[in-house]
């Protein structure tokens, strides 16, 4: 029998060829040698955001930050789901402390940025996406947002 490592990299292989169901089952039985494999977890979760089944994408996150606090990656894998469910206020807090854990992630900004736009707050969203644009310059998503909310490239703002 496969230790959990082993089925947890066979199945980030199986998802990159496109096997979904075989990459869940390999997920599967690693998080059920070693429920605290937060790799395990965090990509069985990103398997399920894929599949649009965000309420467990969420709890895999959930389980997976939990195990190493420290990755910005599960709390912005949980923050797009609770977005892709209208859940903005849950998306926000996770991108709040995501963007504190790996602030050099324009990822994170971005989707920051647009959490903080659909909840009407223009200033932190502006703030979010012109740090993402101070990252990645030609970020599009985030120059769109930085225009949608009435921000100017190369202004200052506060993000937090």
């Amino acid at each position: 029998m496969a230790d959990a490592q082993t089925r947890n990299l066979q199945g980030q292989a199986l998802a990159r060829a496109g096997k979904t169901d075989q990459a869940l089952a390999a997920f599967d039985e690693a998080v059920g040698i070693d429920p605290h494999n937060a790799d395990a977890l965090y990509n069985r979760g990103l398997l399920y955001q894929g599949e649009k089944q965000h309420q467990r994408a969420i709890d895999d996150f959930t389980a997976a930050s939990g195990l190493t606090p420290q990755r910005a990656e599960p709390l912005l894998g949980r923050a797009l789901s609770y977005l892709a469910l209208d859940r903005i206020k849950e998306a926000a807090a996770d991108l709040d402390e995501a963007a504190q854990a790996d602030p050099r992630n324009a990822q994170i900004w971005t989707t920051r940025g647009l959490a903080y736009e659909r909840l009407g707050d223009k200033t932190k969203a502006a703030g979010s996406y012109a740090r993402a644009i101070n990252l990645r310059p030609k970020d599009e998503a985030a120059q769109n947002g930085l225009g949608r909310v009435g921000g100017k490239p190369g202004q200052s703002y506060e993000t937090f």
